[in-house]
């Protein structure tokens, strides 16, 4: 078929000048679009069996059911892993921030400790992020805000995920020691930012 058709084609051309004059217009038409530098964090929902002593998220606030032993009023270990949805489109830097350096009495008093009591607890967070693996330590040492910063050098999309943990009698004065009473309390930010 394509051979008689070849043919056809070429006896019209050969027996009709005008096909053989006929000319063509080339016009170059370039489409572009741009992405602007972008990253974007879903909220955090908490993985599955990864809670230990915590609530949950309610909102953006992760609660501790039982701080300390009743008894001994000595830090109760707690952990929970948070997921987020993220994508960062260009080589980036992951910041975490504690703004305490660990969990700390509300009405800030540091002056009026008993001897022999803690009066701030210790934590660590680990972030898994594409290449990062690193872990965060929020001291309780001093009262200060807190941060580590990691370069990642490529662009990444998936899950970011935030563990944070409280060591079993954890205190910022030495291990085991009895908390002073408050409510103790921390924020903590995580940042993906232009390095």
């Amino acid at each position: 078929m394509r051979t008689i058709s070849l043919f056809i084609l070429a006896a019209l051309a050969g027996t009709t000048p005008a096909f053989a004059q006929t000319s063509s217009a080339v016009r170059t038409l370039p489409v572009t679009g741009s992405v602007p530098q972008t990253c974007a964090m879903a909220e955090g929902k908490i993985a599955p069996g990864s809670l230990n002593n915590i609530a949950g998220l309610d909102g953006d606030t992760l609660r501790i059911i039982q701080f300390t032993d009743p008894a001994t009023l000595q830090v109760r270990s707690a952990s929970v892993t948070i997921a987020f949805d993220a994508v960062c489109n260009f080589p980036h830097e992951v910041r975490i921030e504690s703004q305490n350096n660990g969990l700390w009495p509300i009405d800030g008093r540091v002056s009026d400790r008993p001897a022999g009591f803690a009066y701030a607890v210790p934590y660590t967070a680990r972030i898994n992020w594409g290449p990062v693996d690193t872990l965060f330590d929020a001291t309780a040492k001093v009262r200060s805000q807190n941060q580590q910063i990691v370069a990642v050098n490529d662009a990444v999309a998936g899950e970011f995920r935030l563990r944070i943990e409280i060591q079993d009698g954890a205190s910022n004065v030495e291990n085991r020691a009895p908390l002073v009473a408050g409510t103790y309390v921390d924020t903590v930010r995580i940042f993906l930012e232009p390095r």
